[in-house]
């Protein structure tokens, strides 16, 4: 199965140096792709926007998850539903939900426009905007939370019940049992959420091409697409092996620097004994 991944992965990065628009044989070109890239605009476009987004997104897969966890891991009649609820948009597969979401904001005959004209109020052009586009797109990324919510009630479930008590009796209220108790006994399901959060935002693509195609302009474009455009559009899959060898490079050294800082803010139940 490794032949699978690690074929492919390798050919990109050999084809990462070479000018190869697909049609034609692949040549040598050094360094030129990487140079290339540090001075295109399209690049830089997506870099940004794609950082913005991830920031975004990443808090309210992180924090958001959370708080939904929160409310739910309590003992009351009807939870069951509610976290069912709460799970279940997560299996609608990415593209399906971004193209509902679609459907519902679009500007001619959405079901949003069609209750605001019935208000008397103007259609919105949701996704005409550029200043609106990206936040959007954030918005609905909110339907992905189900994944987070349901790793942090499996990890607020597996706290010690005896720790609340022992700060009930030095007399902490809600708040200190959160902070001294629930945080760190689940600091190391937040470090896997972070992680996988982060990993996903920066490969982001179903909700941009099926939302907006990386318009207005380039406010969507986020860096997978443009990856994609680079070698199924414009047939230059040398760039595009570059552009994806970057990514990848972001990625990782993003995420050796957030392992880097878990020694200081994740704790392990083993280091503490």
């Amino acid at each position: 199965m490794s032949v699978f991944y690690l074929g492919p992965t390798l050919a990109s990065l050999v084809f990462s140096f070479t000018d190869y628009p697909i049609i034609a044989t692949p040549r040598w070109a050094g360094l030129k792709n990487y140079r290339t890239l540090l001075h295109d605009p399209a690049f830089l476009t997506s870099l940004k926007v794609t950082a913005l987004y991830t920031v975004c997104a990443l808090a309210l897969y992180v924090v958001a998850g959370l708080a939904l966890a929160l409310l739910c891991n309590r003992r009351v009649p009807g939870i069951g539903l509610v976290r069912t609820i709460v799970f279940l948009p997560s299996l609608i597969p990415v593209f399906v939900m971004a193209f509902l979401w679609g459907w519902l904001l679009n500007t001619d005959f959405g079901l949003v426009n069609f209750l605001l004209n019935a208000l008397g109020l103007p259609s919105q052009g949701f996704f005409q905007s550029e200043s609106q586009a990206l936040w959007l797109t954030v918005v609905v990324s909110f339907w992905t939370l189900g994944s987070a919510f349901i790793v942090y009630l499996a990890g607020l479930q597996s706290v010690p019940h005896d720790l609340y008590e022992a700060v009930t009796v030095d007399g902490g209220g809600a708040l200190r049992k959160f902070w001294h108790v629930t945080l760190p006994m689940i600091s190391p399901i937040i470090l896997f959420n972070l992680v996988i959060g982060m990993i996903l935002s920066f490969q982001v693509f179903d909700i941009a091409w099926a939302l907006t195609k990386g318009g207005p302009g380039d406010s969507t474009l986020f860096l997978v697409l443009f990856i994609w455009r680079t070698a199924f559009e414009q047939f230059d899959m040398g760039y595009a092996s570059a552009l994806a060898w970057v990514l990848f490079l972001v990625i990782v050294g993003i995420t050796a620097l957030v392992f880097r800082t878990a020694r200081y803010w994740v704790h392990y139940e083993s280091a503490v004994r």
